[in-house]
């Protein structure tokens, strides 16, 4: 329980069911970061929230202090993401790693059958005990992008209520039960970054001295001036890059190993394939290339690929029609329908056209007025 009012009407439809429900809350916030925590997720309101929920419904709450394990299996995967130059996606690991992962195997072990959220997704159970994925009905709310790499045992002892219910009958369920919560707005920002701004709190957690600088450059191999640091930037950005390149400019690679940011114009983000890694099939891994859509992103539309799943828990997803900032370190979840088939984590694109790029001058990145780069190397530029 969050303190949502999705999470609250969920604890509601179970006990209605005859279950026997127990709300539980993580702490996610180490102490020195409780301020910070104020008024988020799982922070003190949120506790708060909770618990007064559950005093209304009759039900038992507990909290459970998951912060060692938010801090390492989370917030050090998001900022290990961004020093390696990929988006990282910390919503879908807070799920696998915790929600469905540390939290589930308590819960299992204190003799609980399942685990509920208030996700946005419907999960079916199979009389031939294969568990289902697929999205919710209120399609605009759906959250089954956020689950696709739950494994069948955690898919199997795991409920999502709300996923038949659109968000006005959710809150309107709240309201007749008179829950202070039926209005609460819904948080759009990812929960430990304060305003979403994750360079904030990147400097904040990392420390100023902690980062890559390194030298900005075109696709055509020219020097554009230094950088502050590749964790400041991801794949499609466009701010950030400084004025009077006469055109728009986008990132449209980021080459960690040289601490590289490749800049070029919108066309240049345009990709017709895509590999993924550390693949989950939801009821199997599919038999040679199927036709599917795909979402390389959340809030991302939908569209038509096809997948060909390879050896070591890779896919390539082949898009019937080219599509623009496809970001490293995010998820590609596909679908058949309305069901989940599964996904995997973006890799970097292969560069395929090799083009002489200036070193970058360390003299020059020190000064952010000098723009001049001497000696050139051999590096391969972002198709």
């Amino acid at each position: 329980m969050s303190g949502g009012v999705d999470s609250s009407v969920t604890a509601w439809l179970l006990k209605e069911q005859g279950w026997d429900v127990v709300g539980v809350t993580m702490k996610v916030w180490p102490q020195d970061c409780i301020s910070r925590a104020e008024d988020k997720c799982c922070g003190p309101q949120a506790v708060a929230d909770a618990r007064g929920v559950a005093h209304s419904l009759g039900i038992p709450h507990y909290v459970i202090d998951e912060a060692d394990q938010f801090e390492k299996l989370v917030i050090d995967y998001f900022t290990a993401e961004y020093r390696q130059g990929r988006t990282p996606n910390p919503c879908v690991m807070c799920n696998e790693k915790l929600k469905f992962g540390s939290l589930q195997e308590k819960a299992l072990a204190l003799g609980a059958e399942y685990v509920a959220t208030g996700h946005y997704a419907r999960i079916i159970h199979g009389d031939n005990g294969i568990a289902r994925l697929m999205k919710a009905v209120d399609t605009r709310k759906d959250q089954s992008y956020f689950l696709f790499s739950l494994r069948q045992e955690q898919l199997g002892r795991a409920l999502a209520p709300i996923g038949h219910l659109t968000k006005p009958e959710v809150r309107e369920i709240a309201r007749k039960l008179g829950l202070r919560v039926s209005e609460k707005v819904d948080s759009q920002e990812i929960c430990f970054v304060p305003g979403n701004d994750y360079k904030a709190f990147l400097r904040s957690h990392l420390g100023e001295n902690d980062f890559h600088p390194g030298g900005i450059y075109d696709k055509s191999g020219a020097y554009l001036g230094p950088h502050q640091g590749i964790e400041f930037y991801t794949v499609g950005q466009r701010k950030g890059l400084g004025g009077g390149h006469g055109r728009p400019i986008y990132v449209i690679d980021i080459d960690a190993v040289n601490q590289r940011v490749i800049v070029g114009e919108y066309n240049d983000l345009e990709r017709r394939d895509c590999f993924i890694n550390h693949t989950n099939w939801i009821a199997g891994e599919p038999e040679g290339p199927i036709e599917a859509t795909a979402k390389i992103r959340y809030n991302w539309p939908e569209v038509p690929v096809r997948l060909h799943p390879l050896p070591n828990r890779r896919a390539r997803i082949e898009f019937l029609e080219p599509q623009r900032s496809v970001s490293p370190g995010q998820a590609a979840v596909v679908y058949q329908g309305d069901t989940v088939v599964g996904g995997g984590w973006l890799e970097r694109t292969e560069p395929v056209v090799p083009v002489t790029v200036a070193a970058p001058d360390m003299q020059a990145l020190a000064s952010p007025t000098t723009t001049s780069a001497p000696s050139t190397s051999t590096v391969l530029s972002v198709s």
